[in-house]
């Protein structure tokens, strides 16, 4: 009785998700076997996918989104690490570094990249300061890091955003733990550097590990901000199918939906692994 209350509970939310997310992949999975509406194609096939993998600006494309992915979480995790073990002592200014900390958390991702566009491009405020002050000669001459081909500055923002986010989850997973651990290690003669080494660190790891899959399989799925900070060519995963799909071309849309639905898959794997990890958290 008290599971199907639960599910009734539950039962708007679910019939949403249902709805539009399952109801798109349905779509999107037609669209990529060759059905396309209006376009004349109805018949089934795996060309879409087969021209998709044999295309070289896939590879290009999947090589870029991984190593945006990985950069990004790599350097979140340990940021995140760093405020984690800060914020959880006691300190005079505590209350306003915590806030300071997590002031970012509501700022949309797009409104992020427009600030990393003003800051770091070669006609922002950093390159036009530099000119100023005679460190450059003109604007242009500050280092590309924005539609670069590293991606420095969509790896900037996406750092600046899920820092924070890890932070939050490390924290409250190391209040769950306690210190008692700790001073159990510390009565045995085990100095800080032991004690954050072979007592905290392997208590933490499931969420550090939960916490960057959830990092790495939302900066691998997200487009806008690749868009918006990317270099035209090669570009992250999800903008290439973006583009395809907007493409005039209707020939194009199985490419793009055959796309879609590889980034979902990948992304539904990663998301198994964070729900296997998420069961052996302290």
């Amino acid at each position: 009785m008290k599971k199907f209350s639960i599910l009734l509970m539950l039962a708007p939310s679910l019939m949403v998700i249902i709805l539009l997310f399952g109801g798109g992949l349905w779509l999107a999975l037609r669209q990529s076997l060759g059905t396309v509406p209006g376009s004349g194609m109805s018949e089934l096939s795996l060309e879409a996918y087969r021209r998709v993998f044999n295309d070289p600006a896939f590879g290009r494309s999947l090589l870029l989104t991984v190593w945006i992915a990985g950069v990004s979480t790599a350097v979140s995790t340990l940021l995140a690490l760093i405020a984690a073990l800060t914020l959880r002592r006691a300190f005079r200014g505590k209350r306003v570094a915590a806030f300071i900390f997590q002031s970012n958390l509501p700022i949309p991702h797009l409104v992020g990249a427009i600030g990393i566009l003003f800051l770091f491009s070669q006609s922002g405020f950093l390159a036009r300061l530099g000119h100023t002050l005679g460190l450059i000669q003109v604007p242009a001459d500050f280092p590309a890091l924005v539609f670069d081909p590293y991606a420095i500055g969509i790896i900037l923002e996406y750092v600046w955003k899920s820092s924070v986010f890890m932070g939050i989850i490390l924290l409250a997973a190391m209040q769950t733990i306690g210190e008692d651990y700790e001073q159990a290690a510390q009565t045995l003669g085990a100095n800080q550097w032991q004690r954050w080494r072979f007592v905290l660190l392997p208590l933490l790891r499931p969420s550090i590990l939960s916490a960057s899959i959830l990092v790495f399989a939302f900066t691998f799925g997200a487009f806008e901000v690749p868009l918006l900070l990317g270099a035209r060519y090669p570009s992250a995963l999800p903008v290439l199918a973006y583009r395809l799909y907007t493409d005039v071309d209707l020939n194009a849309r199985p490419e793009a939906m055959a796309l879609s639905i590889i980034i979902a898959a990948l992304i539904t794997m990663l998301i198994l692994v964070y729900m296997q990890l998420s069961k052996s958290r302290p």
